[in-house]
């Protein structure tokens, strides 16, 4: 007999509020903590928000507590779901999946299993959206993990920023070096590694090289393999368009779209990111 399976991630995974209805996804917000007050990300603040206040006070984040959490999969279980499959942004860049990890500790009689993404972003989205269309086929809790971590290992997550100051800020730099030639205007092409950390894939001096390489990078993989791929930003439409429709020409891409990081994302990224994240289907 199938069982009830409850599918939660959290909002950095940046789906959008349409998928999530659709496909009855239980998301958990992180936080975004400004002097004043803390909001919950993309329920109580939204992206062009955080940017408009950056020069006004940059804010850090947060991310929920066991506690939050435990109370969250408390709720489902009430719902009656009999089964939970929680996947995170990566243990490389957040204590999230650890939280989650500790608050299924507290319920011993359900079967609560925890994934840590190792990616970010719509990185993250891509499994979430796999693990729903497993759910929606019957496949058991245990088959979905299995088959979802061999998945997780062909996801690539590429971007920009405008500036490193917000990662540096914030503690995500990764293996990215913190002191690159601003004089130069070397800008680093920015990937997740195995760890689900960041690290500088390779160095291209100014913004439209970057973007240039960016489409590159998109294009020599799909000459190896059909792929469902994504444009993501924050405050940069116009670049991530560009890139979007330069791509849209080519029919090596199965399914591509466009879409926008959160606000948490957002404020360790800083205005301008744009990036690709996508998969071999």
């Amino acid at each position: 007999m199938v069982r009830k399976i409850a599918l939660v991630t959290d909002s950095t995974s940046d789906l959008t509020a349409d998928y999530v209805r659709q496909h009855n996804i239980h998301v958990i917000p992180l936080k975004v903590v400004y002097r004043d007050r803390d909001y919950l990300d993309r329920v109580e603040i939204q992206p062009q928000q955080i940017y408009e206040r950056l020069e006004q006070e940059v804010p850090t984040t947060s991310m929920p507590s066991v506690g939050e959490v435990s109370n969250f999969y408390a709720q489902l279980i009430k719902e009656g779901y009999e089964e939970i499959l929680s996947i995170h942004i990566s243990s490389g860049l957040s204590g999230t999946v650890n939280s989650a990890r500790l608050a299924a500790d507290n319920f011993p009689y359900t079967n609560i299993e925890v994934v840590d993404s190792r990616t970010i972003s719509m990185g993250t989205g891509l499994l979430v959206q796999q693990a729903a269309d497993f759910i929606k086929q019957g496949v058991s809790l245990e088959s979905i993990v299995a088959k979802l971590q061999e998945i997780r290992a062909h996801i690539s997550v590429i971007f920009i920023v405008k500036t490193l100051e917000y990662l540096k800020k914030g503690g995500r730099i990764g293996y990215v070096s913190a002191t690159m030639g601003s004089l130069l205007d070397l800008k680093p092409i920015i990937a997740v590694n195995e760890e689900g950390k960041y690290f500088t894939m390779a160095k291209i001096r100014g913004r439209k090289r970057s973007l240039e390489k960016i489409l590159e990078l998109a294009k020599e993989a799909a000459e190896k393999q059909r792929l469902k791929l994504i444009v993501m930003h924050g405050d940069a439409l116009e670049e991530a368009r560009y890139i979007f429709n330069e791509l849209k020409k080519s029919s090596r891409f199965k399914d591509i779209s466009l879409g926008e990081v959160g606000p948490v994302i957002g404020v360790h990224t800083g205005p301008g990111v744009v990036g690709i994240v996508f998969r071999p289907v």
